[in-house]
């Protein structure tokens, strides 16, 4: 059997001249990318004016869009990148697409951010270009995409958007209470407002703190026992929970008393559900008032008992 051997040589052998020669090639044989992006392209114009430069390939997609594609014969750089997204913004394209032979790991994390934090309407193909041949044939060239959007990126962007707007709403949250819970009481006295679902104070025992809770679906209050020692977290626990009916009494409702024997810690905690959440900005003013109070009520029934506590 006769087997040839495929051989890459450097995109330069092939392509003396970007502009002159490698841009030429890709207009007429447009056809030849759009195979490996999965995307039909119709080229509108080469070397269209963008102010004082020049996109190399200006196109359209098989939906009527504008696509730009950005060719360099050598390794990425920081000007095509720039260029790249120069050209998307003025011709108010919605597909970029960059060919190179060589791609610094740094633009190809760029690339793919970009198809992770923009919307579905945009789209960025980072693409490589080589140069093959089969002995003493002609040379062909071969695209390799390495970044492409897909669902599962977009995905991914969206849960990290998410996560940011929830961590901003959260410390938005804990300034609009802290600035209400200064009138009312000191336990919260020179705390600063954070990112986290929980905003945190000391009972005047080390180890054994107050929580305000802010959920998705709800809001509440927790005493959170853990002063580095299993059985030291059970006994406080323990002599706490002897007086559950007292406790409860003087807060005026029922609480969520959780020893929770697997883990090292103890929580003492009540949950308030249907009166607002993080997720409903309208309801924030009542629920930090009712939080407020609650935790005030709380401090009252829990800090004589915690004050007593040989630890």
């Amino acid at each position: 059997m006769n087997v040839s051997k495929l051989e890459v040589v450097p995109i330069r052998e092939a392509f003396r001249h970007e502009a002159h020669a490698f841009t030429v090639w890709l207009e007429t044989n447009i056809d030849a990318l759009s195979s490996r992006i999965g995307r039909e392209l119709t080229v509108l114009e080469r070397e269209k004016s963008v102010g004082s430069f020049n996109v190399d390939l200006f196109c359209e997609d098989e939906n009527g869009s504008y696509v730009i594609v950005e060719n360099q014969l050598e390794r990425s750089d920081h000007d095509h990148l720039g260029k790249l997204m120069t050209y998307m913004v003025n011709l108010e394209a919605k597909t970029a697409i960059w060919v190179t032979p060589d791609i610094r790991p740094e633009h190809q994390r760029v690339i793919d951010w970009l198809n992770e934090s923009t919307s579905a309407d945009y789209s960025f193909y980072l693409v490589r270009i080589e140069a093959v041949r089969i002995d003493n044939s002609p040379y062909a060239p071969l695209f390799t995409v390495l970044a492409a959007p897909d669902e599962q990126i977009r995905e991914i962007g969206e849960t990290k958007k998410e996560l940011a707007d929830r961590h901003y709403n959260r410390k938005e949250f804990w300034t609009q209470l802290l600035e209400k819970s200064k009138s009312k009481t000191k336990l919260y006295s020179g705390k600063s407002p954070s990112m986290d679902h929980w905003l945190s104070t000391g009972s005047g025992k080390s180890g054994i703190g107050y929580n305000y809770l802010i959920l998705k679906n709800g809001a509440g209050i927790d005493l959170y026992i853990d002063v580095g020692d299993y059985e030291k977290n059970k006994a406080v626990f323990d002599t706490l929970y002897s007086q559950k009916e007292k406790i409860e009494t003087e807060f005026g409702s029922a609480l969520d008393w959780s020893r929770l024997d697997d883990k090292r810690a103890s929580r003492i905690k009540w949950i308030l559900t249907g009166r607002g959440s993080l997720n409903e900005p309208e309801t924030w003013p009542q629920l930090q008032e009712i939080l407020i109070e609650a935790m005030i009520k709380f401090d009252n029934a829990l800090r004589p008992l915690i004050g007593k506590l040989q630890i």
